[in-house]
């Protein structure tokens, strides 16, 4: 039910603004209509603040209650189209303009009279609908909710901290010093290291539930020895992966090169460090390499562009031969995390080589001890581990560790004395449940020891028995349920990316930002207050960043598959994002598709939107480079406001032409595809903020770039051939006001063209 307050609230912020402006618009409505807006206006807003209350109250389950909120949702999901599809059917150049003719405005009306009438008959009908909505209410005892004492300070746990949250954005989950795994890798560590005289490549299971810290281990195990081996690569697989997906992937990772060095057969028992020492200077080599003609003044050969091209044309026995002989006669390092079957890991055996292997490493993990001795099945050569719980000392130091990353003050500091030995001894020693509940006493710092003494008996009625998966639930419930309605729709977001992926920051915060999930708020930008929504998330552990800038800030961060897991069943049972193919099997919906993201699956039957009605879609990601076909024609262009098609291999300079008939656009990522041109309409999208055609072969912007008035990131050029995107003549045009950011953009010694856009 909370997550239907949080999506709710924010579709209905973002409507009663549209309703607003249509209101202050003199010409554009039929007489009689103003009244029928300000009518539903009034009404949305008193259900918002009621959903409001929502967020404050009692965790009920009333099946009427959570039905009349959802009635609430679809009738506000359908205003907004019916608004956005107006907006696309009538002139941008408003006239309200008071200097107007009387006979322009005349042509005008009668140009317009059809939509207009159009837009009519569809507001007088959810006017209808608003007030059955509201009689039910009455009708079927949906009273008014009673707030809790717990949750007195909801309002303000949107803003809490959000000055100490802008300062201290580098505090993070961090993994180059795990807590728990010293004895595993002791255990380990040999085993990556130690030369066979047969030269056998050796598999490394891991073994263990979900959330015990399998992957922690393995990627400590990867980044501790991976200058042990001449090449490393690093995927995930999970239950129903995109077989040539996982080999790109693969390829990404390990380059071909012509200058590899070919070790002399070490004698048993000598000092491996010889490899490392040789491994260094051939880097150093290439390096200064490559720093000389920089310092010359002049730009070194690159054929990445060129390799990623040639890897993303390749069919599925191109790839596997191709992988074969970049490790044919190199010792590699393989990480394969979450393989979920045997046969899944026949399939991977079969894109490696057989011989030559040159004592090289498989680093596999899974939950399931039949896949895991499949992997493992060489006595005396593969190694077979199973990953424990948590001891109690390792258990409190992780829980003090997650509680000391978050910003503290006096009080925190008192409520971490008091608190921590109650909670971290309920968590059964499973790392991702410590590390959550960390995440939540550090973000309530007011809340005192019986406060979380009640928690603890309501969480974990066994006492101290081993945590099931339902406990574990209970806590992902209870946790998501803490966090305000803002944070609870940003969390139920992150539902459209894969499983697995490393998502950028930056991506993420753009797309809050064109949703409407974020807005300017006490003197903060929207961006500045983005960031302050995903420092929370960091917080509380949901996510756990990556990669960081030299700043220290965050690049990109990963979600935890059991929490990921947990977001995307709330996100499909609300209707809120439609996922296609991925990991997740889920059902085709019954009703409208709002948020559409289609991932890479090895199933083809799970990649097809066959039976969906995808007439409202107001967001399509596409993930995975695959070369599908996409359902355009299926699309309503008047209320398409994020177009995220980011690696899609499908995309032409012919589609550009469609999306710019996407009047309501916001969001739009065309990076890493092969779009070469972006046509002069692209100045009818007015209501753009972000435009990223970053590593395409796009090289000039279109004189009407200068006519997205509403733009505030450009980001361009393409690091693969090292060419900076060139800007229009923008001289004697009106600057661009709302831009914030460029990126990637040539800037040569006549800078008029960027000096023009404010």
């Amino acid at each position: 039910m909370e997550f239907v307050v949080g999506a709710s609230e924010a579709t209905m912020r973002s409507l009663l603004g549209k309703l607003g402006s249509l209101l202050a618009q003199e010409y554009t409505l039929i007489r009689g209509v103003r009244g029928d807006i300000q009518y539903i206006n009034d009404e949305l807003a008193t259900m918002q603040a009621f959903l409001g209350d929502l967020g404050s109250a009692l965790d009920d389950h009333d099946r009427r209650l959570k039905s009349w909120m959802k009635q609430i949702r679809d009738m506000a999901y359908d205003m907004e189209d019916c608004v956005d599809d107006f907006a696309h059917r009538l002139p941008q150049d408003s006239l309200s303009n008071a200097r107007c003719s009387f006979i322009v405005t005349i042509v005008y009306e009668l140009w317009t009279f059809w939509p207009r009438r159009d837009i009519a008959s569809k507001i007088a009908e959810l006017k209808v609908r608003a007030q059955h909505i509201a009689e039910r209410r009455s009708r079927y005892g949906v009273d008014n909710p009673i707030p809790r004492s717990s949750r007195a300070r909801a309002t303000h746990a949107v803003t809490y901290g959000i000055a100490e949250h802008l300062m201290v954005s580098r505090q993070l989950i961090r993994t180059e010093n795990p807590v728990g795994v010293k004895v595993d890798m002791e255990k380990l560590g040999g085993s990556l290291t130690k030369r066979d005289k047969g030269s056998h490549r050796a598999v490394v299971s891991l073994i263990g539930f979900g959330g015990v810290g399998k992957t922690t281990i393995a990627m400590a195990l990867y980044r501790d020895f991976r200058n042990e081996f001449d090449c490393r690569a690093s995927v995930t697989v999970s239950q129903n992966f995109d077989e040539d997906e996982v080999l790109r992937d693969i390829l990404g990772q390990i380059k071909p090169t012509n200058r590899q060095i070919k070790p002399k057969e070490e004698k048993e028992g000598s000092n491996t460090g010889k490899l490392e020492n040789k491994s260094l200077v051939a880097d150093i080599k290439s390096s200064v390499k490559r720093v000389v003609p920089l310092l010359s003044g002049h730009k070194p050969q690159s054929n990445d562009g060129s390799t990623k091209s040639k890897i993303g044309s390749m069919n599925h026995d191109q790839l596997i031969e191709e992988i074969k002989k970049r490790l044919d006669g190199r010792r590699y390092l393989l990480l394969v995390d979450d393989i979920w079957s045997v046969e899944t890991w026949e399939t991977i055996t079969n894109w490696l080589p057989h011989d030559n292997t040159k004592d090289s490493r498989v680093i596999v993990t899974t939950r399931f001890h039949a896949v895991g001795a499949a992997c493992s099945e060489r006595d005396g050569t593969d190694y077979l581990h199973t990953v424990n719980v948590l001891s109690d000392a390792d258990s409190k130091s992780l829980f003090h560790q997650g509680v000391s990353e978050c910003p503290s003050s006096k009080e925190s500091e008192r409520m971490k004395e008091e608190v921590n030995e109650e909670i971290w001894k309920y968590c059964g020693g499973l790392p991702l449940a410590i590390v959550t509940m960390a995440g939540l006493v550090a973000c309530n710092p007011t809340k005192n020891s019986d406060h979380w003494s009640k928690v603890c008996k309501s969480l974990f009625p066994e006492q101290v028995a081993p945590l099931t998966l339902e406990g574990v639930t209970r806590i992902l419930d209870y946790c998501y349920n803490d966090l305000p309605a803002d944070l609870k729709t940003c969390s139920l977001y992150l539902s459209i990316f894969p499983k697995g992926s490393k998502i950028s920051k930056k991506r993420l915060t753009r797309r809050w930002i064109s949703e409407c999930f974020v807005a300017e708020k006490q003197g903060l930008s929207a961006e500045e207050v983005a960031e302050t929504y995903f420092n929370q998330l960091v917080s509380r552990k949901i996510i756990r960043p990556v990669d960081h800038s030299s700043n220290g800030k965050v690049k990109s961060f990963k979600v935890h598959d059991m929490i990921l897991e947990y977001i995307v069943s709330k996100s499909s049972e609300e209707n809120f994002i439609t996922l296609v193919g991925g990991h997740w099997l889920m059902p085709t919906p019954s009703n409208k598709v709002r948020r559409l993201s289609m991932q890479s699956s090895g199933s083809r039957h799970g990649n097809s939107t066959k039976g969906m009605n995808l007439s409202q879609v107001r967001s399509l990601t596409v993930f995975g480079s695959q070369n599908r076909r996409l359902p355009f024609e299926s699309f309503n262009n008047g209320i398409i406001q994020v177009l995220d098609l980011e690696g899609w291999k499908g995309l032409t300079n012919k589609h550009l032409i469609d999306i710019c008939k996407m009047l309501v656009l916001k969001y739009l990522s065309l990076r890493r595809t092969e779009v070469s041109e972006i046509p002069s309409k692209i100045e009818k999208l007015q209501y753009l903020e972000t435009l990223d055609i970053r590593e395409t072969n796009v090289e000039v912007l279109p004189k009407g770039f200068g006519q997205l008035k509403q733009l505030r990131s450009m980001l361009g050029g393409n690091k693969n051939t090292r060419k900076a995107l060139k800007l229009p003549d923008l001289k004697n045009k009106e600057p661009m006001k709302a831009l914030r950011i460029l990126s990637g953009i040539e800037i040569d010694e006549d800078s008029s063209a960027v000096a023009s856009l404010h």
